[in-house]
């Protein structure tokens, strides 16, 4: 799968589960369980012992699922993208925007998703190639900061992640936004060894923004 077609492929499975976990089986079982229950974006974050190893075990488990992508999160430096890169992420998130992490990306084709708040933020990842800008966190921002962003960039698509749940989740997309990055709202109990709540709350999350446009 392209870069066009990992972006496009995002966009239309709207949620990105952000996997945080204390060890390779935990991220491991959350991220199968959030796939289970329909979530089929998945980020693992680099907070994660050995998360290059979790993304390398899930990119072969799910290899010919077209219709699950698996990338990496909290990708602070170049050094960290080659690595998630290299163990096979489909696109890579970041809490900040980072010029070397996306020239990384850039040179091998994978999407790069960086956390800004502001517009020059977004303008300089705009810049840069970014066509997915992530609003972080988005707890601390209006609803309309997606609607009031899009007036001088029209043309991009942002991520929301921060504070989405069942509650506000479809009024971030009728405000605008393209894809949601959910994490303890979602994958929570998985921490707790609950995987069947974790795909339980992935297909409450599933069932709202399906009716989404």
């Amino acid at each position: 799968m392209d870069k066009s077609n990992i972006l496009t492929s995002l966009k239309k499975l709207k949620i990105v589960a952000v996997v945080r976990a204390k060890s390779v089986d935990e991220a491991e079982q959350t991220s199968s369980a959030c796939i289970k229950g329909g979530v089929k974006a998945i980020e693992i974050a680099f907070t994660t012992p050995h998360a290059n190893e979790v993304i390398s075990d899930l990119t072969r488990q799910y290899n010919g699922n077209t219709s699950v992508i698996i990338g990496a999160g909290t990708v602070l430096d170049e050094i960290t993208a080659r690595i998630a890169i290299i163990s096979g992420a489909k696109f890579i998130v970041s809490a900040t925007f980072s010029k070397k992490v996306a020239l990384i990306c850039n040179l091998y084709g994978v999407p790069y998703i960086p956390g800004c708040f502001t517009p020059t933020e977004v303008q300089n990842a705009l810049s840069m190639g970014a066509q997915i800008i992530k609003i972080f966190p988005s707890s601390a921002a209006n609803i309309t900061i997606v609607n009031e962003l899009q007036g001088p960039f029209p043309q991009s698509d942002f991520m929301i992640t921060g504070g989405v749940n069942i509650k506000n989740v479809n009024e971030w997309f009728s405000h605008g936004a393209s894809l949601v990055g959910i994490g303890g709202q979602l994958v929570g109990p998985g921490a707790n060894g609950n995987f069947d709540k974790v795909t339980e709350n992935a297909q409450k999350f599933m069932q709202l923004v399906e009716k989404v446009s």
